[in-house]
């Protein structure tokens, strides 16, 4: 009789363990993080009106990297960093390494950043928001190179670290975001538009290991992470770089990483202080928190990826434009004109459109990634939701490159900052053409299809 019990409780165990192999089968799953917060005082990036470099650290910035691999043997990594934005330069020094270290393909290598305003600058972003010596500038080019590094070798960790996992998907809410933009006589300035469109959204992608431990969560939301302002000098992720702490607080030795979503014209509210973005932090979090007790959904089949760079027009400033622009009283756009004449001295011409990335991530059947490039305001999200269905849709922004704001017909109707200001800031020669809504939608579409989107 023991004997007997004995081998019943053996096949009993045998088919267990089967059984989890089984349900695992589909996905293996590594992930892992750095500290990249500056180890000198470095220049702060997002508002351009700060007057000095930063003073210390209060909470440390860091690169994620998520990998994923299907049954099949395809491989995507997910990095998610505590930056402003990984512009062009950087982003292809970064994809350069890993494709060199690791045979990982451009198109199976998603960049992103929680675009906080209290990190470092990046190398060739935002030039034109700032005036820095060359002592400043030095700092700020041997920093983004040891970004760089940082960011290669979390990639090759996460890729060492794959190993059974299940995935599941599921979403809630939040609602400190606001929209930012208000009609004042005519004229669209920041502001709090508390009847303007927003999207409260809070998707989550949870990994679990085959024994079911909690290893990595990661999510997005649709809010610019300005909660810290321009009086603000120490480092620190903001409500984005909280809201990782909460989750790996509550749940020891799991990674929490945050996508910032589709929300360039989204501002928290309130914000100014330390302890809003701490609360920013802890609301979202207690959302992760009601999202990982409910049902979530299964994630299996295949992973398929599709990448291109994608051509947008530019309603270019001309000659005559920009020499009147010179005399401009604003220092910003006197530096911007004297900078696009020099070069069309130069080279006798200035570029009329920019190759904008655009990215999809297809897991299995049930769920879309469409990372897109750039500020993306939320009309994007909105109508892509519309479009392709919100179930089983997941639009990040600030993936890849960061180059301008990406506003949509309307707003580029409206006017303000993300339509017209902005591009002083991020160095481009001109507005985007109206058509460019039109093109990014027209080849999320054709990528998702590629992808095998269903």
């Amino acid at each position: 009789m023991k004997a007997f019990l004995l081998t019943i409780l053996t096949l009993a165990l045998c088919c267990q363990t089967a059984f989890a192999q089984k349900t695992n089968a589909d996905w293996r799953a590594g992930v892992a993080k750095a500290v990249i917060t500056p180890d000198q005082p470095v220049w702060m990036a997002g508002y351009g009106s700060r007057t000095k470099p930063s003073e210390g650290t209060s909470q440390e910035l860091y690169a994620k990297a998520l990998a994923l691999q299907d049954n099949r043997g395809k491989r995507v990594v997910i990095v998610t960093t505590d930056i402003l934005g990984i512009p062009r330069e950087m982003g292809d020094a970064i994809a350069s390494g890993v494709a060199q270290k690791y045979k990982l393909t451009r198109a199976n290598l998603v960049l992103t950043s929680t675009h906080t305003h209290t990190g470092p600058v990046p190398h060739r972003n935002l030039e034109g928001a700032y005036f820095l010596d060359e002592q400043q500038a030095a700092a700020v080019k041997r920093n983004t190179a040891r970004m760089t590094e940082k960011i290669i070798a979390v990639v090759g960790e996460a890729l060492r670290e794959l190993q059974p996992a299940t995935l599941s998907f599921g979403r809630g809410a939040a609602h400190f975001g606001i929209n930012r933009r208000v009609n004042r006589d005519g004229r669209f300035v920041f502001g709090s538009n508390k009847d303007g469109v927003k999207d409260d959204d809070v998707p989550l992608l949870q990994v679990r290991s085959a024994d079911g431990r909690l290893r990595a969560v990661l999510l997005s939301y649709a809010c610019h992470n300005t909660t810290l302002t321009d009086t603000f000098y120490q480092f620190n992720g903001d409500y984005a770089g909280y809201v990782q702490a909460e989750i790996e607080q509550a749940h020891p030795g799991a990674v929490a990483m945050f996508m910032m979503g589709a929300g360039a014209d989204i501002n928290p509210e309130p914000r100014g202080k330390l302890e809003m973005a701490q609360a920013h932090g802890k609301a979202l979090a207690e959302t992760v928190a009601r999202i990982l007790a409910g049902s979530l959904r299964p994630l299996r089949g295949n992973l398929n990826t599709a990448y291109a760079n994608v051509a947008l027009p530019l309603d270019v400033m001309t000659r005559e434009q920009l020499q009147a622009q010179t005399q401009d009283k604003d220092k910003y756009r006197r530096a911007h004109a004297q900078r696009w004449l020099a070069r069309l001295d130069r080279d006798g011409k200035v570029m009329t459109e920019y190759p904008y990335p655009l990215q999809v991530v297809q897991l299995g059947n049930d769920l879309t990634l469409v990372a897109m490039s750039g500020e993306v305001v939320v009309d994007y999200v909105l109508r892509l939701k519309q479009e392709l269905g919100a179930e089983r849709l997941w639009v990040a922004a600030y993936c890849n490159d960061v180059m301008a704001y990406i506003p949509s017909v309307r707003i580029l109707k409206e006017g303000g900052y993300e339509a017209d200001f902005s591009m002083i800031y991020y160095d481009l020669p001109g507005k985007w053409n109206p058509a460019v809504e039109e093109i990014i939608i027209r080849n999320i579409h054709a990528l998702a299809r590629k992808a095998g989107r269903k």
